[in-house]
């Protein structure tokens, strides 16, 4: 696209078209700002691995994840807006089966679900015998959605072509040039620049110094024909409706990885896996791959720059990216234009001295 058009001041130059620049331009565009998307559609995206599940319960202990009452109808909400406005149904609501993997699990789940429990139910082991393996007996969570990201995104990036507010560039941060104004970067004037570009942030100047973490992440999409998929399982591994007979299947988070290329090792644990869980057949399709911009303490790093009050950041959702995502960017977009506080865990504050 003709650089050209952008020559007038804009508000906002959002780097990265993944969940969060999604998001960030949304809120932007509600707010009646004017922006341009920089996204270099050449880097694989952790939004592209994503299953785009949201759960209100997570991990060995089957707690609530963090804030999990305020994001979930908040994320809820915000996903059916943006999906009303693509003209595309992007939220389902379903259930998580659980089929227990080992005794410790049955356990964990026996015990919340009679203490402190809001979204775990008990259901029948037997509506699952005909597709699965489920010796240990099933549990299930409510209240959890799914999100089809794969349309949002595309929608919402085609919307963002239409009305000439995209670029497919790669923002390189050493080219942004700092004024009195905002910042400019390659004849592009704004008041503000937000990197939203995962991984990318890590090699970005003005945010180094902050705890990134990434992981890699790998999935499988996988056709399991009689697999009914008004339900997502979750076993040792996740099983989510994708479309039609396809399942997503996955996922690992490897702190440690060589490469972000798809690992055979992957694709061999989780066919294993799955054979062993599975009565029915299946067949793999795809293999996904994505770096994720987790951190060491699992909270974003939201806010803008101590030093540089130009240049923000919405950023290192990890693993809990669809929960967070819609809440942070709409935070994030408040407070430059309203200067509404940002949450103290998410907040870029409590990062000031590292990043001077």
């Amino acid at each position: 696209m003709d650089q050209h058009h952008f020559h007038k001041q804009l508000d906002y130059i959002i780097v990265g078209q993944g969940l969060v620049g999604t998001w960030l331009s949304y809120y932007a565009l509600q707010a009646g700002k004017t922006f341009v998307v920089v996204n270099d559609s050449q880097t694989p995206a952790a939004s592209t691995v994503a299953s785009g599940v949201i759960n209100p319960v997570t991990g060995r202990r089957i707690v609530q994840t963090w804030m999990i009452d305020t994001f979930l109808p908040y994320a809820l909400k915000a996903y059916s807006d943006i999906g009303q406005q693509l003209n595309k149904t992007i939220v389902k609501e379903a259930p998580v089966v659980l089929i227990h993997p080992s005794a410790q699990m049955q356990e964990s789940f026996e015990y919340r679900y009679h203490h402190d429990n809001v979204y775990l139910q008990k259901n029948n082991a037997a509506d699952f015998e005909a597709f699965m393996h489920t010796p240990l007996g099933t549990g299930q969570i409510n209240q959890s959605i799914w999100i089809d990201l794969n349309s949002m995104l595309t929608g919402w990036r085609q919307k963002l072509i239409n009305h000439q507010q995209y670029l497919d560039e790669r923002l390189d941060a050493d080219d942004i040039k700092i004024n009195n104004k905002g910042v400019e970067w390659k004849g592009i004037h704004a008041k503000r620049i937000l990197f939203s570009d995962g991984i990318g942030s890590m090699q970005n100047k003005y945010f180094k110094g902050l705890s990134f973490a990434p992981n890699k992440g790998e999935a499988l999409i996988v056709e399991i024909k009689d697999l009914p998929n008004q339900a997502i399982y979750k076993h040792n591994l996740s099983i989510v409706p994708w479309k039609d007979q396809l399942f997503w299947v996955g996922s690992n988070y490897e702190w440690q990885y060589e490469d972000a290329k798809p690992s055979s090792a992957f694709r061999t644990k989780i066919e294993t896996a799955l054979a062993q869980l599975l009565k029915i057949p299946f067949t793999v399709i795809e293999h996904l791959v994505g770096i994720r911009p987790a951190n060491q303490e699992r909270r974003p790093f939201v806010g803008m720059h101590p030093v540089y009050s130009a240049i923000g950041i919405c950023n290192g959702m990890g693993t809990k990216g669809c929960s967070l995502a819609p809440y942070f960017a709409n935070a994030l977009i408040a407070h430059c234009e309203n200067g509404t506080p940002i949450h103290p865990e998410a907040s870029l504050e409590r990062f000031k001295l590292s990043l001077l």
